[in-house]
This record gives structure tokens, C-alpha cells and sequence, in this order.
């Protein structure tokens, strides 16, 4: 059972980052495939090169690490066979559904934003669906990439194969290249600080500081109040 409490949250490492989208080119760049984006950053950043493995209805890719291999999988079956393809490779490497990872679109969440979680229902995610029916469990953990929502319940299937907008796909990447930054302790195992990593808000922008010496003209032009002048004599302090 996962406790309340991020720092509290003990289950192991993750040895199987799976993200989730649409095989071909006419989905490539569709707001379906954001976790065959951030599977694809992953792959850049560890130097390992996705591959199709008949065997698990995908293109995977290994990564030897002294703590135990990795693997980072992108099902080929279509979003909604995508248990289909989790599950042939996790059994056959005895990975538990606790270490791992799926990478997924999440209307609820605006472009920009992330969460990551543990267990609970797939929520309408077709993808989700079948992983937790092929699994047989809810419980493995879920990185739930912003894409916006339509407004409108009945445009939600188009609006997930259509292309986001300028502005959004940049707010995806940047989440994406944020969370990255998150992946060394997802695979190390202190899920606690992985999560406040990615739940961190980014600084705010500091004000701009005063230049030294500004005149009384300069802070009455910038609204800024002068100090009193000093009742004490020259060379001595107040």
C-alpha cells in the first residue's frame, strides 16, 4: 500500500518505462503519442536506441545499469491493445507491475502540467484500460502528461489525434524535458523525492534588483521612497 506522504512512498525502482501512443506517421505528432515523446527523450538521454521486438508487440530498448537493466518499451498494437504488449514483456523479465511506468496524455491536466502517480482507475484512458486488464492490477505507477481538454466530452476522441497547437506542443516538451530531469531517481528508487521533483512548481522570476548608488531622482522615477536623511554628524553613526 502507498502512503499519504510523498516521502513516505517506498515501492522499488522502476525497470520498465512504457510510453504510450499510435504506431505510424499520420499519429506522430497527435497529442495521443505524448508518452512516445517523452519515451523517445528518455532513450536520448540514456544514448539507447528503441527497436521493434516481434516478441513484445513493440520497439524496446535496454539500458545495463549497475543497479539492474532497464527497459523503455513503446507498444506498437495501438492505443487500446496496449496491455497487450506491457504485459508479454514485463512477464517474460518477471518485472512487477509496481516497477513500472507508463507514460500517458491526461485531458484533465492543462499543456505545461505533470503529475505523477501511483495506482487508481484508468479514467477513461483506453491505453490504461487494457494495461490494467492485461496486468490484472491497477497498481503500478502512471506520469500523466498534460495535453488540455476540448470543453466538449464529444469531441474528446478527435481532439486527442489531432495535433496540439504551437504553444501547447512547446508547454509538452518543456514538461517533458522537466520530468526528464526526475527519471535518475525513478530508476534509483526514492519515489518520494522523484514525485516533489516533478510536482515542483518553477521559480518565480526575481524582481529586478536597484542599481547601487541610484539617485533620489532615479527612485522617485521608479516610485521608490528615499530613507531620511541621517540626524547624526559626518563620521558618525546613528
Amino acid at each position: 500500500m502507498v502512503a499519504a506522504g510523498p516521502t513516505q512512498i517506498i515501492h522499488p525502482m522502476i525497470r520498465l518505462f512504457v510510453g504510450l501512443g499510435n504506431p505510424g506517421p499520420e499519429y506522430e505528432a497527435t497529442r495521443h503519442n505524448a508518452g512516445f515523446w517523452w519515451v523517445d527523450a528518455l532513450a536520448d538521454k540514456l544514448g539507447a536506441r528503441l527497436q521493434a521486438e516481434r516478441s513484445y508487440y513493440g520497439l524496446v530498448a535496454r539500458v545495463n545499469r549497475a543497479d539492474g537493466p532497464v527497459w523503455l518499451l513503446q507498444p506498437m498494437t495501438y492505443m487500446n491493445r496496449s496491455g497487450q504488449s506491457v504485459a508479454a514483456l514485463a512477464r517474460f523479465f518477471k518485472i512487477e507491475p509496481a516497477n513500472v511506468l507508463v507514460i500517458h496524455d491526461e485531458l484533465d491536466l492543462l499543456p505545461g502540467q505533470a503529475k505523477l502517480k501511483f495506482g487508481g482507475s484508468a479514467a477513461g484512458h483506453n491505453g490504461l484500460k487494457d494495461i490494467q486488464a492485461q496486468l490484472g492490477t491497477q497498481d503500478y505507477w502512471r506520469l500523466r502528461l498534460g495535453i488540455g481538454h476540448p470543453g466538449v466530452k464529444a469531441e474528446v476522441a478527435d481532439y486527442v489525434l489531432r495535433k496540439p497547437a504551437p504553444d501547447h506542443r512547446e508547454a509538452i516538451e518543456k514538461t517533458i524535458e522537466r520530468t526528464l530531469e526526475a527519471s535518475d531517481l525513478l530508476m534509483t528508487g526514492p519515489m518520494g523525492q522523484a514525485l516533489a521533483k516533478i510536482h515542483a512548481q518553477p521559480p518565480r522570476p526575481k524582481p529586478p534588483r536597484k542599481p547601487d548608488g541610484a539617485t533620489p531622482a532615479a527612485a522617485a522615477a521608479t516610485g521608490e521612497v528615499a530613507p531620511p536623511p541621517s540626524s547624526s554628524p559626518p563620521g558618525e553613526s546613528s
